[in-house]
Parts: C-alpha cells; structure tokens; sequence
C-alpha cells in the first residue's frame, strides 16, 4: 500500500493549475454511451473514479479510445450487454448513472448499487421516484438496480431533495422519453449544468439547469459531439484552504470565480485575501487567520465536498467556530484523526465545535475518504515534523497527479510504500 509522507511548515506558493471537473466527468462519461456516434471529451481528469468507469462501459461494449491522459474518444453504438455487475463499478458513487443513460437508450438496465467513500447512506429513492414517474419498472436485487420500460414519457416529477446524483439520471432518462419531463427543486451545482449542456451538444433539448425547474423535451435519438469538462471546483477550493492553511501565496488557475464564491467568502471572512480574475484566483494569507461558522448546504451554499478541509483550517485559526454538516451524517469521522496532530475538535451529532490551536504536530494518521484525506494533507503541509498519510487511494480517487502539484508549490511530500523504511529515511534526509 502507498501513503504520503509530509514535511510540514513550509508555506505554499507559485501557480497551479487545476483539472477537469471529477463529479461532471462521471455523468459526462456515460452519458457519451447514449449516442450512437462518436463522442469526444477533453479536459478529463486523470484520477481512478475515471479509470473504473471507462473500463466498466468498455466492458458493455463501448468503445473507448484513450487520445491522451485528458481526452478519450466514445462510441456507444455497440453496446452489448445492458448489465454491469463488475467488483470496481461498485467502489464509485457514479456507477448509478449507467441505469440512467441505459434506461433512457434501451429502456432496460442491471446496474450494481453504487459505492464510493463510505461518508454516510447514499439513497437512491429519489432516483428511483423519478425513473418510476418516466413510466419505468423499478427493483432491488442482489445488489443491483433493475430497471425496465417498455416505453418512457415525460412527467412532472418533484424532488424531496436537490439531490445531484438523482437530478442527472432522471434528466438522462428523460432526454429520450417521449414528451416533456419537468423536474422541479433540482440540484444546481455546476456539473448538473455541464452534464446538461453536454447532453444538449449531442443533441438533447434540455432548458433549466441550475435553476428551480428543469425542462426536457424528449428526442429519439442522439448524435456525436466534442466537449470540455469544466474544471473542477473542489480541487481549486482545496489548494485554496492549504494555501490559506500554510500561510502561502498562490494563483490558481484554470477556475470560474463564480463556482467558488462560497468558499470565497468564507476565507475572505476569516482574514485571507482572495483576488479574482477571468480563470483565477489568487489567495494569500501572511497572518493567522480568524474563526467562522460554517453550514454545509447545496449549491450555491458551501459544499459538503469542502467541509473537512475547511474545518481542518479552522482549527489551526484564532478563536472558536462550529462546523455543521447537513448532507452526510458521518462526514466527521476524519475528527480523530486531526485529534492525533493536535487539533482541539469536539464532536456532537453533525456538528463539529472547533478550538483553534497555535498549530498542529506531524503524526500517523489515516484518509477515511477522498476529501477527509486531503485535509488531512493539508494539514501535514501545515504541521510541524513529519506527517504520513494512509489509505491514500481513496485521494488518488478523485485528485490527479495530487503530489506534484503540491511539491510544485513547494510543498514538501513524497508518495512512498507504506513498508519500505528505507524510503521513509530517504524522505527525512532530503528534506532535513
């Protein structure tokens, strides 16, 4: 196994540039089967939830076609198999969008129940309220999602929650039903509008996204098309906390400002200087920061995907705010182990209360899941002494070639084999 071993203290700065959006690539990706023509991405993020859905539609018969690390080339016009039961799909939350795209395509699906980080329940009612008003047949068996119509049609659906995973596989679904769908209280976050739009470039006629209602007019079939993926929100909004957190100075680029804003705000809050431009940011902090309270919420709120990181720089920040986590009840559990690095954090319900500390101590600690783990980087980078970082596939999940960016910074991190002492020795000694 590999896991990252940090010296920390040393203050992040330059330039980097972020990557493709990871939560719009996986509904991008397969909503590219949907059309019997060829499909080109670009601006795809190189990190593993990618891989394992490229594999898993190239295992139903897709064809996949690899141009570089961020630009493949779909086909979905000869696909197969209309069940997709493979060990990976079930470790990505984005598997449940392949019941969308093939009931929407074939009116049929067999999809294993989606995984992911184990940050709390991922129900799938919503998902299947809507694919049930569309006309369709739905079950659960021997984890899997079974889904079959014999012919889809638009509806009025009405979503108990924003939720997002639900929002794009019912507007996949709907595209090619026969009628108008309109969903109302949708998700708004910026990869349903990118997952929308890309739709629409092949062909779908989709109005509304990141607005109160969305309206589709079915069409019978879709066409090929070439789309950039936006680039990713959370990636930048975490190299704005650890800049923030080292007390550095960084232009990040490659952004829109305006997906930002939420964390923005909260940084500007506290204290840090935050400047924007066309496709940057640059965020400096040359002073300990202040402390804030902060409520996870959908977007245009602070997104939950931003919450460990920015608990984890309220901890090392002057005074006492409270963290309050409203979309996933166990998205906490990283608390014990920023506990092991000094971090004065108590824990009741989903509400973190956060003492801020002079700084934290380099320890062993372990990424309970994706995000939780790079906070846990980020505050290796800020600690003093010598931080390793466990399980760090779950990072490597959704944060691409995550080490050299940081070592572009400056930041001083290496990914090594947990086993191997020696290369922990030769860690210490370059860095000393």
């Amino acid at each position: 196994m590999k896991q990252y071993i940090i010296k920390g203290g040393t203050p992040l700065r330059g330039e980097v540039t972020i990557g493709g959006a990871k939560n719009a690539a996986l509904g991008i990706i397969v909503a590219a089967i949907m059309a019997n023509e060829p499909v080109r991405i670009e601006n795809l993020p190189d990190v593993d939830d990618v891989r394992v859905l490229l594999d898993a539609i190239e295992g139903i018969g897709a064809i996949v076609e690899r141009e570089d690390a961020h630009t493949v080339r779909i086909n979905g016009a000869l696909i197969n198999a209309l069940s997709v039961d493979e060990d990976a799909i079930r470790k990505i939350r984005g598997s449940y969008y392949l019941v969308g795209a093939l009931l929407g395509k074939y009116k049929k699906a067999l999809v294993a129940l989606p995984g992911g980080c184990q940050i709390g329940s991922r129900p799938i009612d919503q998902h299947i309220k809507g694919f049930e008003q569309l006309g369709a047949e739905v079950t659960i068996h021997h984890g899997k999602i079974d889904a079959k119509a014999e012919t889809l049609r638009g509806e009025h659906i009405y979503l108990d929650c924003p939720s997002v995973g639900a929002t794009i596989n019912i507007m996949m679904a709907a595209c090619m039903a026969e009628g108008k769908t309109v969903i109302e209280n949708p998700a708004k976050e910026p990869h349903i509008v990118d997952v929308a739009n890309f739709l629409n470039s092949m062909g779908a006629n989709i109005k509304g996204a990141g607005t109160d209602a969305i309206r589709i007019r079915g069409v019978e079939s879709l066409h090929g098309s070439e789309y950039s993926i936006i680039p990713d929100q959370i990636e930048a909004g975490t190299y704005m906390l650890a800049v923030a957190a080292t007390g550095g100075d960084v232009y990040i680029q490659n952004v829109i400002p305006k997906h930002l804003e939420a964390i923005t705000a909260k940084l500007v809050e506290i204290g840090a200087v935050v400047e924007e431009f066309d496709d940057c940011v640059h965020v400096r902090a040359d002073h300990r920061l202040s402390y804030a309270n902060v409520k996870t919420m959908p977007y245009p709120g602070f997104p939950t995907d931003m919450q460990p990181q920015m608990a984890t720089l309220l901890a090392l920040s002057e005074g006492t705010s409270i963290v309050t986590e409203t979309i996933f009840e166990t998205r906490l559990k990283y608390v014990s182990e920023l506990r092991r690095m000094g971090a004065n954090i108590a824990v009741e319900g989903n509400a973190a209360f956060i003492t801020g500390v002079d700084g934290f101590s380099g320890a062993k600690v372990s990424a309970p899941d994706l995000r939780a783990g790079a906070a846990l980087v980020m505050a290796g980078l800020a600690a003093e002494g010598f931080t390793c970082v466990d399980q760090i596939q779950y990072i490597e999940r959704g944060y691409e070639n995550f080490e050299e960016k940081i070592r572009s910074l400056g930041g001083q991190i290496d990914k090594i084999d947990s086993e191997d002492e020696r290369a922990v020795r030769k860690f210490k000694m370059k860095v000393s």
